[in-house]
């Protein structure tokens, strides 16, 4: 079951409210906000692991993609403009 990041009914970001450890059945109730990254959809998510998984080089990421250069590094560029604005 993939996580659900956004709410159905008005595209509100979702809090974490529950956990439940699946060992001993822990449970911790409370109210927390996503972390930055989970906040993204799930390509965004997947960008951001390829990046980490070819070293930092956007040169190989877009090499991997068969895409330009410039188009990856705009892509980047856009996921970093809404990092920012996800962060305040």
């Amino acid at each position: 079951m993939k996580l659900p990041i956004v709410c159905p009914s008005c595209d509100h970001t979702l809090h974490v409210s529950q956990m439940k450890c699946p060992n001993c059945t822990t449970e911790v109730n409370g109210d927390y906000e996503l972390p930055v990254i989970l906040k993204l959809n799930r390509d965004e998510q997947e960008f951001i692991l390829n990046f980490f998984l070819s070293s930092g080089s956007i040169k190989e990421m877009a090499k991997q993609a068969d895409l330009s250069y410039p188009t990856m590094r705009n892509k980047m560029d856009d996921l970093i403009q809404k990092i920012n604005v996800l962060k305040n």
